[in-house]
């Protein structure tokens, strides 16, 4: 009997399970997008339907992201819905490509600095995004961006407060919070966005009650499908006459990248933690989510990606197949379909304070601790991505770090040149440096620097044992060192285990680096400490 057939009672219990937490996030992600809460759910069908079929991922759950919400907000802004659309379709082709060039290892290029950084300014982004809804603020706060939104929020911040939005936003993140810590271990399964779902129905109805009802602006809008020709007027199409507009192009590369670099992180992550250690074909996890994305695109739908949180959650669960991602992805057309008038009672504020527990996740003050805790070259990319995200925008910012962590790698590498040995043998002294295993071009400023520093009348052994490859340049120059520069000074140069495709000659009488007479001391050549004490 295959896996799938043994698995399927838990994998239909796990996938009601993971529908539960998908329902107001869809909803949540849509609306702090500026799209509309329909969308969220086409991406969810999709994403559990079309790609939970095309895919070979047994374990993961693909849904409308909250680590695209900056972009697709900004999008709106730009290029209006429709173009938005059109740069969704554009952005799963792109995918489909990069499947058909084996790209699936895109994601190991981006170093982790730069991805942690970038998931914590989408946290942090998340967060200062939905306080608006959660406090009750005015629609058009959602027009400013950047610096100034963050200003606006922080100024006007008593002026838009609604006492309903808040009691219902505050309760709602409080008993989240109190669920995640306290909830019975019998009960561990049961997703702590349901509480907030929960939370804001009481709220709802006990204001009602009151005669204090909230008004449309601030419930869930879902329309209520009473015929086929009501459903067929929900979707939405892209505007194909902006496809020669160069902004759509950029957003289309822009969610192509970060959605397949966010799938593939969340492939390795459900990877390493599926109990049967099953291995996803990357290639084809992103010929899945290009055609769900191009079809999200087509019909009105937000960007999709494979989401730890829904994946791990049906893991929880008991799912150990895709069934588990399938029928969570009918249970959302059920409910779209079905259980509209329910969902439309549901206040924004207590959807917020969903996602803002979502952001707070990526962006905790242990992955801050975390960061620090390592060397300036992780935290320093880290920090700048995160501040060059937040004032400008999701593409420049990841740009901009991965210039500083390719900065910071340049400059490691460029210092792991060689050791350098204070070494005595037979009573005399020599400089003793022993090539590292590659020698690039990229270290040829360090070689030189560090020739140059050697005193003369010095004795300097170069040893290339260790060496697998040395760039022609770098062997140009410790010919020219060897042959013109040290005789110049006086300096007694050694060229010892050269191998014969590197075509220098060692020196014939050598130096006995197995002498019982020799002394060595490795000394620390970073910035050249100790350097000049031994030359």
């Amino acid at each position: 009997m295959s896996l799938t057939k043994t698995n399927l009672k838990s994998d239909i219990i796990a996938g009601i399970v993971v529908s539960l937490i998908a329902i107001p996030l869809c909803l949540g992600i849509a609306l702090s997008s500026g799209m509309s809460p329909f969308a969220g759910m086409i991406s969810g069908i999709i994403g559990g339907i079309v790609i939970g079929t095309l895919s070979r991922a047994q374990l993961s759950v693909s849904g409308p992201a909250a680590g695209l919400i900056t972009i697709i907000s900004t999008g709106i802004t730009d290029i209006g819905i429709n173009g938005v659309l059109l740069a969704i379709f554009i952005a799963g082709l792109f995918q489909i490509c990069l499947s058909l060039l084996r790209a699936g290892g895109i994601a190991y290029f981006f170093p982790s600095s730069v991805i942690e950084g970038m998931l914590a300014a989408i946290g942090i982004t998340i967060i200062f995004k939905n306080l608006p809804t959660l406090l009750g603020f005015s629609e058009p706060i959602f027009k400013e961006s950047g610096i100034e939104y963050y200003h606006r929020i922080l100024s006007d911040i008593t002026q838009y407060v609604n006492i309903m939005a808040l009691v219902t936003g505050l309760l709602a993140l409080i008993c989240m919070v109190l669920w995640d810590k306290l909830k019975p271990t019998k009960l561990k399964t049961f997703p702590g966005a349901m509480i907030a779902v929960f939370i804001g129905f009481i709220c709802y109805f006990m204001f009602k009650e009151q005669n204090f009802p909230f008004n449309n602006k601030e419930l869930v809008q879902l329309p209520i499908i009473d015929s086929f020709a009501s459903f067929t007027h929900l979707f939405a199409f892209p505007k194909f006459e902006l496809i020669f507009n160069i902004n759509v192009w950029i957003l289309a590369v822009t969610i192509g990248l970060v959605a397949s670099i966010e799938t593939l992180l969340t492939i390795e992550a459900t990877d390493k933690i599926d109990p049967l250690r099953r291995i996803t074909p990357t290639n084809r996890e992103l010929f899945a989510q290009g055609i769900g994305n191009s079809i999200s695109g087509l019909i009105g739908g937000l960007p999709i990606t494979s989401v730890i949180v829904r994946s791990k959650a049906g893991l929880d669960a008991g799912g150990r197949t895709k069934t588990t991602t399938i029928v969570h992805g009918f249970i959302l057309l059920l409910g779209v379909l079905f259980l509209a008038k329910f969902l439309n009672m549901i206040p924004l504020a207590s959807l917020s304070a969903i996602l803002v527990v979502t952001g707070y996740k990526l962006c905790t003050p242990s992955l801050f601790k975390h960061v620090f805790s390592l060397s300036k070259h992780q935290w320093i990319p880290f920090i700048i991505t995160v501040i060059s995200i937040l004032f400008t925008d999701l593409l420049k910012g990841v740009g901009i770090g991965m210039l500083v962590a390719i900065y910071f790698i340049l400059r490691g590498n460029m210092k792991s040149c060689y050791t350098i040995y204070n070494t005595t043998i037979d009573g005399v002294k020599y400089i003793h440096l022993v090539l590292s295993d590659e020698i690039s071009f990229l270290k040829k400023a360090t070689i030189i620097k560090t020739l140059s520093r050697i005193k003369k009348g010095s004795n300097v052994i170069i040893d290339a044992e260790k060496t697998i490859y040395i760039d022609f340049d770098v062997l140009e120059l410790i010919r020219e060192f060897k042959k013109e520069t040290a005789p110049m000074k006086n300096i007694n140069v050694k060229l010892i285990n050269f191998k014969d495709v590197y075509k220098i000659e060692n020196n014939k009488d050598g130096v006995n680096l197995n002498s019982e007479n020799i002394q060595s001391i490795k000394l620390n050549n970073e910035n050249f400490k100790n350097f000049d004490a031994i030359i």
